[in-house]
C-alpha cells in the first residue's frame, strides 16, 4: 500500500534531493543533481525565493521504501501581484506506477483545494529561475545542469490523468561550422555602427560582478510579457550571484553597451558539465570539485544559458554583435556542440537567432495543467 508524508526533517529533506539520482542511477542521459546544492534550493531557511513563496514537500512510500516525491508549491507575487490564481507543482519523480502518481497527484490536488487554487500546474519551480518542463522528447540525449530528466512515462500516465498541455518548449543543437558567414560578419559591423554599440567581453569573474544586476533588470524587461514570467526579485539577484558566479567562465559572458554605456544586449553562455556531473554522482566530494573543474576549463561542449535583448533593439541585429564574437571564443576554446536553453516554441524570434548552424531539434518539453474543482463554501 503506497502512502505519503510530508517531508518534516533534514533527514526526509535529502531522501526528498537524493531520490532522483537513485531513480536514474542506470540511465546513461540522466545528469546527477549536486545534493548539497540541492538542499541548499529547497532548504526554505537558506534560499531567498521563500520570501515570497511556500512550498509543501511530499514523499510516497511502499512499505519503508520511497517510490515518489512531489513538492507543492505557491509563489505569493503570482498569486497577490499578478492574481494568477494557480498552485504550482515540481520536482515530481516516480517509478513506473498507477499507484504511486495517483496517491502523488491526489496529495497535489488536495493541497490545492485546501489552499482555495482553482488550478495546478507544473512541473515548474518557486519562480522562473527553477527548472521547469516534462521532458516528452529527446529522452536518447544526456541532459544538461539546468533542465529536468524523466522516464518516458511520465507524460502518458499523467495525460491520462487528465492533465493537459499548458506550455511547450523546444531546444535545439548544433555543430559549429568552420567558419562564420562573411555577410554575418558584415552585418555584425554594420549593426554596431548604426547604433553606435560596444561589445564589452570580460577577463575575470570580477569584471562581470558590476554588470549582473543590470544583466538581470534587462532579463526581466526582455520575458515579462509572457504569461508565466514572475519578476525576478533583488534578493534572488544577490543570491544567483553567490550561487553561480564561481561556475561561470568569463570569456563566455558577452555584453552589448549603447554609446551612453547602457546594457542592451547579453549573453551567457557556459561549457557543458553534464558529464563532469555523472562523473561528480551527486557530490563534490572527494573528486566532484576536480571534474566541474576541468570541465570549466576545458571543453568540446558548451550550452547557450540565457539571453537578454533591451525591447528597442529586439528585431535589430544587436544578437549578431555578440553571436559573432561567441563563435570566434567558442573557437579558440576547441567548443564543437552546442545546446540552447529551452524556448517557448512559439518563441520564433530567438529560434531564428540558430537558423543559420542548421540546428536540430533534439529536446522538447512540456508543462502540464489541470483544473480543480473547489469545495463549495457553507452557507452563512
Amino acid at each position: 500500500m503506497i502512502t505519503i508524508r510530508m517531508v518534516s526533517s533534514a533527514r526526509d529533506l535529502k531522501t526528498f534531493a537524493a531520490f532522483p539520482n537513485r531513480l536514474y542511477r542506470d540511465n546513461p542521459n540522466y545528469v546527477p543533481l549536486l545534493v548539497k546544492e540541492e538542499l541548499e534550493v529547497l532548504d526554505q531557511k537558506k534560499n531567498p525565493v521563500f520570501k515570497n513563496a511556500d512550498a509543501w514537500y511530499y514523499l510516497a512510500y511502499d512499505n519503508t521504501k520511497v517510490v515518489g516525491r512531489i513538492a507543492v508549491i505557491v509563489n505569493h507575487i503570482e498569486l497577490n501581484e499578478q492574481n494568477i490564481q494557480k498552485c504550482r507543482f515540481g520536482w515530481l519523480d516516480f517509478i513506473e506506477s498507477d499507484e504511486v502518481l495517483d496517491a502523488l497527484l491526489a496529495q497535489l490536488e488536495e493541497k490545492a483545494r485546501e489552499l482555495g487554487l482553482p488550478l495546478v500546474q507544473g512541473p515548474m519551480g518557486f519562480s522562473n529561475m527553477e527548472k521547469a518542463g516534462l521532458l516528452i522528447e529527446g529522452f536518447d540525449e544526456i541532459g544538461t545542469m539546468i533542465t529536468l530528466y524523466n522516464h518516458p512515462y511520465y507524460a502518458s500516465m499523467l495525460e491520462s490523468r487528465g492533465y493537459t498541455k499548458a506550455s511547450e518548449w523546444v531546444e535545439y543543437k548544433f555543430t559549429l561550422p568552420p567558419e562564420i558567414p562573411a555577410k554575418t560578419k558584415k552585418f555584425a559591423s554594420i549593426i554596431t555602427e548604426r547604433y553606435n554599440l560596444k561589445l564589452l567581453n570580460f577577463k575575470s569573474n570580477k569584471e562581470i560582478v558590476p554588470y549582473v544586476d543590470e544583466m538581470f533588470k534587462l532579463l526581466d524587461r526582455t520575458y515579462r510579457k509572457l504569461e508565466t514570467y514572475v519578476p525576478i526579485q533583488l534578493w534572488q539577484i544577490e543570491h544567483y550571484k553567490e550561487k553561480y558566479l564561481s561556475f561561470i567562465n568569463p570569456a563566455f559572458i558577452k555584453a552589448v553597451v549603447d554609446g551612453d554605456g547602457r546594457m542592451v544586449a547579453f549573453a551567457i553562455t557556459m561549457p557543458s558539465f553534464s558529464k563532469a556531473l555523472q562523473k561528480a554522482k551527486g557530490n563534490l566530494l572527494p573528486l566532484g570539485w576536480y571534474h566541474l573543474l576541468k570541465a570549466k576549463r576545458k571543453n568540446t561542449k558548451a550550452a547557450m544559458y540565457l539571453i537578454g535583448i533591451d525591447e528597442k533593439y529586439q528585431g535589430k541585429g544587436v544578437t549578431a554583435i555578440m553571436f559573432l564574437e561567441i563563435f570566434n571564443m567558442f573557437k579558440a576554446q576547441g567548443i564543437q556542440v552546442v545546446e540552447t536553453n529551452p524556448e517557448l516554441e512559439d518563441n520564433k524570434a530567438v529560434q531564428q537567432l540558430w537558423s543559420v548552424y542548421n540546428p536540430t531539434l533534439h529536446k522538447r518539453r512540456r508543462t502540464y495543467k489541470k483544473e480543480i474543482v473547489l469545495s463549495p463554501k457553507p452557507a452563512l
